[in-house]
């Protein structure tokens, strides 16, 4: 009787061994892993069916600043970008307003940039986080908290001296690219 008693007791233990060590309580819609929102500088949202994605401001030496960031209307009704304030000043835009047509993403800075955004005085440090407020004409504005990065590094080719590109935004372009 002992020897079975044993073999269960061995049993139990090896069962709870399993459950315990296969970190069943690491998975599921609530893991760590499964919650992880920002994996680059660029900060991200929605409004309605307008994807704003990787938004970054890239300070300039002169103490302007340049836009990044991709914008993509994932809807099937047609919408434009309005506008965008950065830290409270108005950006210069590279048109007045830019449409969002479906899948066609209006990319700012860039080798596939089909607009450019700039702000005449940034008042911000790199390392800092600032608001940044876009506006559509029939979505809501949306306020980001994006990072002010130094035109370093990755973002050494972003800004003044890069080239101004088209203002009409194109279907293959992808969103994808520095």
């Amino acid at each position: 009787m002992n020897s079975r008693l044993h073999k269960s007791a061995g049993l139990v233990v090896a069962a709870a061994s399993v459950l315990l060590l296969s970190a069943c309580g690491a998975s599921g819609p609530d893991a760590p892993t499964r919650n992880i929102k920002q994996v680059s500088d660029g900060v991200e949202a929605d409004s309605g069916s307008i994807a704003i994605r990787d938004v970054v401001i890239v300070a300039q030496p002169d103490g302007s600043a340049a836009i990044v960031g991709t914008f993509i209307n994932e809807g099937t009704s047609e919408d434009a970008l309005t506008g965008i304030t950065v830290n409270g000043v108005d950006a210069k835009l590279s048109a007045a307003s830019f449409p969002l047509l479906h899948n066609a993403p209006v990319i700012f800075s860039g080798d596939s940039a089909n607009a450019t955004g700039t702000v005449p005085t940034l008042s911000a440090a790199p390392g800092a986080r600032i608001p940044v407020v876009v506006s559509f004409k029939n979505a809501a504005s949306v306020t980001l908290s994006a990072i002010v990065r130094a035109k370093a590094d990755y973002f050494a080719g972003v800004g003044s001296a890069t080239s101004s590109p088209a203002a009409t935004p194109s279907a293959s372009a992808s969103p994808f690219k520095k």
